[in-house]
């Protein structure tokens, strides 16, 4: 046996949840740029579940069961008060979840039904999570979600306790979209690895946020937006990118294991960085962010992903930077729960084998004669 690492190139699950095949992303069947101009996130969180897009009541009956689910248990948010208010907000989100299971009678009911509703809780109460502790931090109490509204508005809404704007709501439900699946990324490996143990859905969730809480999955935006911060100004990129390349350190947010002329969701972020940024008349991130894209492209030829400009928008959406990689859970948890059910259905555990590179035999020697 010889190992692969990291297992690039290893095909380790058949799937028809979404496909990256020559540069072009899909879910279902759809191409990421029809989705992302044309459907509402709900809509693409039931086509990842059931395979196929609602129609008007299948989308209806899905909204009521988001309000219907929403609430988080309060002794839950008993728990989150007592978070030190400098807490890594991951692993905020990976406690609070693994709480949330033990409130939940169906937590252990792994029939096709429980676990459905399953995923159904735990894509209405992500974002109540994430909004209710960035409140609590802030020595303010959580905002109850208003009922027949959009994730994507709740979720602003929740955050600051104040109505957000159309265009602030259409570029989080974009955002959304955009990072709902990914196929077999390393937090969905990780929570189908966890499942195929027959373990429940909440811990393959759990398993997925502590993969998404690594710098080099989720965390990169949050790495892309400090560098801007560092930065400050346009006129100071050319200088701290070339300083950084001279050093051959990397720039976060660029290149992608899986795609080799670049990330076919970047162009929509990128967009909205500039929508935002000319609505907000403040083009400054947008600016040097595309200028450090014409560096690094230029010299490396290396294209941004997905973190890099979606840094830009959360940003101009007034969104604090520790809560990048928590946005991208309430997303990605729709591709989550979705590959979780994937795996119960044709199950089998999960477990490869390692290329040995230790010492050959040897002699146990007594204590003694040590």
């Amino acid at each position: 046996m010889t190992a692969t690492k990291g297992l690039e190139g290893i095909v380790a699950a058949e799937s028809s949840i979404s496909s990256i095949i020559d540069g072009t992303l899909t879910y279902r069947g759809y191409n990421i740029d029809d989705l992302a101009d044309y459907a509402t996130f709900e809509e693409v969180v039931y086509l990842l579940w059931h395979g196929k897009l609602p129609n008007r009541d299948e989308l209806s009956a899905l909204q009521k069961q988001f309000d219907e689910n929403s609430a988080i248990s309060p002794a839950v948010i008993d728990q989150m008060r007592l978070y030190p208010s400098n807490a890594n907000t991951m692993a905020v989100l990976r406690s609070a979840i693994s709480a949330l299971a033990l409130y939940d009678d169906l937590a252990d009911d792994m029939s096709r039904e429980a676990n459905v509703a399953k995923a159904v809780k735990l894509q209405a109460k992500l974002p109540a999570v994430v909004a209710a502790y960035a409140r609590l931090r802030a020595g303010k109490e959580p905002v109850a979600p208003q009922a027949g509204r959009s994730i994507a508005y709740n979720f602003l809404y929740m955050l600051t306790g104040e109505e957000p704007e159309a265009s602030a709501v259409k570029a989080m439900d974009k955002a959304l979209v955009l990072h709902a699946d990914h196929e077999l990324n390393a937090s969905t490996f990780a929570a189908r690895v966890t499942v195929a143990t027959l373990s429940d859905v909440y811990s393959g969730v759990v398993s997925a946020i502590g993969a998404l809480k690594g710098p080099l999955h989720g965390g990169a935006n949050e790495a892309v937006m400090k560098m801007l911060e560092e930065i400050g100004s346009l006129d100071r990129v050319e200088d701290y990118i070339q300083d950084k390349l001279d050093r051959k350190e990397k720039i976060m947010g660029f290149g992608h294991r899986v795609y080799k002329n670049g990330d076919p969701r970047a162009k929509h972020l990128q967009a909205m960085s500039r929508e935002l940024g000319s609505k907000s008349g403040n083009l400054e991130l947008y600016n040097m962010s595309v200028r450090i894209e014409e560096i690094v492209t230029g010299q490396k030829g290396l294209k941004p992903n997905v973190d890099f400009y979606s840094a830009s928008v959360y940003t101009l959406l007034g969104i604090p930077r520790d809560l990048f990689t928590p946005i991208f859970a309430i997303s990605r948890v729709s591709g989550w729960t979705a590959h979780i059910l994937e795996q119960y259905e044709n199950n089998r555990i999960i477990r490869p084998r390692a290329e040995y590179t230790g010492p050959a035999v040897q002699r146990y020697v007594p204590i003694a004669e040590r």
